[in-house]
């Protein structure tokens, strides 16, 4: 029996990590952005921070091979200074974050809809900044909201497919995620391996949204 490969797992928990904190940040300061807009402004901008939800990751993948490819203007500036981004482990960080940004985005900003306006122009009354009103006010009476988006992040960037392929490749220790690797292995005909790896992401992902019924929900 040949040894098993756990680099998989590795890969895709470190990428899950890191892409949740990534969209994590930008999901909040977005959403907090995005409730002081109004009318079609807000409805245009909350609709293009909402669309990679809905579009098929093979077409995120090949947006953001047009933004990171070699020959792309931006891919030429990393060129130049030594940084190569495509077919990268950095790669599955930027893939699995942009597809949990809208749900981490969409989470938050139910969560900050939700709070009392008056409480906020009470704040704005007494002469405190719209910053320290974010901090001190809005974060904590949202944090139910923020950590059920944060969770949910994590678990649709385990589970990044398409996007992470196009833009990653399939390489062994680098850049095979789980989800990659089930496909690896059916198109092997592995069907053994791919059974393993998906009864592992499903407890995995089983666990991660385990907390969300523990949050408490506002009445």
């Amino acid at each position: 029996m040949r040894h098993w490969d756990w680099s998989p797992l590795g890969i895709s928990l470190k990428t899950s990590l890191c892409a949740t904190v990534i969209a994590f940040f930008l999901g909040i300061f977005a959403a907090w952005f995005v409730t002081g807009l109004r009318g079609k402004r807000k409805a245009v901008i909350d609709s293009i921070l909402t669309l990679p939800l809905v579009l098929p990751p093979t077409v995120l993948g090949f947006f953001l091979l047009v933004i990171f490819g070699w020959n792309s203007p931006l891919g030429r500036c990393l060129r130049m200074i030594g940084v190569r981004i495509i077919f990268s482990w950095e790669a599955t960080v930027i893939a699995a974050a942009v597809v949990a940004f809208p749900l981490i985005y969409r989470t938050v900003l139910a969560a900050f809809e939700q709070i009392d306006t008056s409480i906020l122009d009470a704040a704005r009354t007494l002469g405190l900044t719209e910053w320290t009103i974010f901090r001190r006010i809005m974060l904590p009476m949202a944090w139910p909201g923020c950590a059920a988006g944060m969770i949910l992040g994590f678990a649709r960037a385990l589970g990044e497919f398409g996007a992470t392929l196009m833009i990653a490749g399939n390489i062994p220790h680098k850049t095979q995620t789980i989800p990659i690797a089930i496909w690896s292995a059916v198109e092997g005909n592995n069907m053994q391996t791919a059974m393993i790896w998906v009864l592992l992401i499903v407890g995995i992902s089983s666990l991660v949204i385990l907390p969300l019924n523990l949050i408490p929900r506002k009445e």
